[in-house]
């Protein structure tokens, strides 16, 4: 097989976002727009990748570096146009001897099913490979312009297009696929002789056509080829992500009675046999295993869930929850960098942070693991078959004994040993008859200021 290179463009301004944040770092299903591609083009068999960036975000270029290499980057400044956006990735390919597919960074929606036709083509004989794409309205995007036999021989732009090249339903996605060599030949002879005075890529599609090139294009679905470049467009293509993730978990044996209501990561794992509750959020790094029911109005994020264990309504699950087998989390609870194992139970308003709990452990309702003194975090360790009391605020670093209780309202602030009960709270006075007397002060001190007042 021809060895496989991609090109990213991802050296937009991407003024229309108007964020702080660089366009191409926003996410969808919890990755970056970036990130998206490059898993998408690697997953197409792609062995370089050489992402084209600018100067105006440093941020993308450490994503890269840090996600490939400082070698898969190529600076484009200043920036003068697709094809010279592609040029500037010249030098980092110059060694490559195959095929090199340029892709928009912008294209969160892309899977590798909707690339692969292009190397497909290319091993057909076509020189030049294009992505298209049939839109419902084709407003101002590029026309693909072929001859009789479904051969391409011009991009058109929109405002340079006639009346009947407008007509044309055929339009240009941004992307395409030819030999590393002939492809920049082709753009070395592109000019900037229009009125933006930029380097067009489309340019390069009329040069291989006039030169006896075979150019033709493969058509993607439009969600398929979405880009990103307004909040808006960002919502449309988080809307249509979310959608390809509730039927493929559906299609799987997942059990959602209201689909539409839940929200899914990019990396999310969830097994046959879950059951998912309305308006449930699964941020990045969460896995379900088979049996587990997750109750509405959760939100996990880097959790591990276990098979048969039940979650919430109203929990929350952070980085570092490990939910054993027939764990109970209940309602208003929080797990943070916690185990527990099988069986283990926290129904009730708790947080638990750092640290253990032991099989059939019961934490009672409004437990705090106190796992933070401002500076370090410490661990609390939860023994099998302890029995936290209600209101018991355990002061980290301690263990509690297996079997060992704690009495409700205490403050813990020395390990437990095995089968100890641990009481910490002041001693109980009751004061024979101070309630009523309070109420009858009180009272006759509103009466008197009552009376003050007048009628």
């Amino acid at each position: 097989m021809t060895a496989r290179a991609a090109v990213i463009l991802a050296a937009g301004q991407g003024t229309r976002m108007k964020s702080p944040i660089p366009k191409i770092l926003h996410r969808v299903g919890g990755r970056t727009l970036l990130d998206r591609v490059i898993d998408t083009v690697l997953e197409t068999g792609c062995e370089r990748v050489v992402v084209v960036v600018g100067t105006h975000s440093p941020e993308v270029r450490r994503l890269v570096e840090a996600r490939l290499s400082a070698g898969a980057v190529a600076v484009q400044d200043p920036p003068l146009g697709t094809g010279h956006a592609v040029l500037a990735a010249g030098s980092a390919l110059a060694d490559f001897d195959g095929d090199v597919m340029v892709v928009n960074g912008d294209c969160p929606l892309l899977q590798p099913e909707d690339l692969d036709p292009l190397f497909s083509l290319r091993a057909a004989g076509t020189d030049l490979a294009l992505l298209g794409f049939r839109p419902t309205d084709a407003l101002l995007y590029g026309r693909i312009l072929s001859g009789p036999g479904g051969e391409v021989l011009r991009i058109v732009e929109a405002r340079d297009a006639s009346q009947e090249e407008l007509v044309v339903r055929d339009c240009y996605a941004g992307m395409l696929c030819a030999d590393r060599a002939r492809l920049f030949g082709w753009l070395s002879r592109v000019t900037n002789a229009n009125a933006k005075g930029e380097y067009y890529l489309t340019d390069a599609v009329a040069i291989a056509a006039s030169e006896g090139g075979r150019v033709r294009a493969h058509y993607a679905p439009e969600s398929a080829v979405m880009g990103a470049d307004t909040p808006a467009q960002l919502a449309q293509a988080e809307a249509v992500f979310q959608q390809r993730r509730r039927t493929h978990f559906l299609s799987e044996g997942v059990v959602m009675p209201a689909p539409d209501t839940v929200h899914f990561s990019w990396d999310t794992r969830i097994e046959a046999g879950v059951q998912v509750e309305p308006y449930v959020v699964f941020a990045p790094g969460v896995s379900i295993a088979t049996g587990a029911v997750i109750r509405a109005f959760s939100h996990l994020e880097g959790a591990k869930v276990g098979p048969g264990a039940l979650i919430g309504p109203y929990a929350r699950l952070r980085p570092g929850a490990d939910i054993g087998e027939e764990v109970h989390i209940g309602n208003f609870v929080e797990v943070k960098k916690v185990r527990l194992d099988r069986g283990a139970k926290a129904n009730h308003l708790s947080y638990l942070g750092d640290g253990t709990v032991g099989a059939g452990a019961n934490i009672g309702a409004g437990t705090i693991f106190c796992n933070y003194d401002g500076f370090d975090k410490y661990e609390t360790h939860v023994g099998p078959g302890a029995f936290i009391g209600s209101n018991t605020a355990i002061v980290a670093p301690r263990s509690i004994g297996a079997g060992a209780m704690t009495g409700s309202g205490s403050v813990i602030v020395r390990d437990v040993p095995d089968d100890a009960l641990a009481v910490a709270r002041g001693e109980q006075s009751n004061k024979a008859g101070w309630a009523a007397t309070f109420r009858a002060r009180k009272s006759a001190e509103k009466a008197a200021r009552k009376g003050k007042a007048g009628p």
